[in-house]
């Protein structure tokens, strides 16, 4: 039987879930330590992100390209 936790502490109804959680959190970021792949300049990446930006903004606007 798992122990209930506080949802004002926690987000996991139960410690199992918490540890479950913690286990493929841990796991997903111990591969992306070992598989470092190609990467992207911050510069590249802030520009497509300002774009992705000026877009919605543009759409919310009611204009469109």
């Amino acid at each position: 039987m798992s122990d209930q936790l506080d949802p004002i502490v926690s987000e996991f109804a139960t410690q199992e879930q918490a540890d479950s959680y913690d286990r493929w959190f841990r796991a997903k970021v111990q591969h992306s330590l070992d598989n470092p792949g190609q990467g992207q300049p911050h510069d590249q990446v802030m520009a497509k992100a300002d774009a992705i930006i000026e877009d919605a903004a543009r759409r919310q606007n009611g204009k469109t390209s």
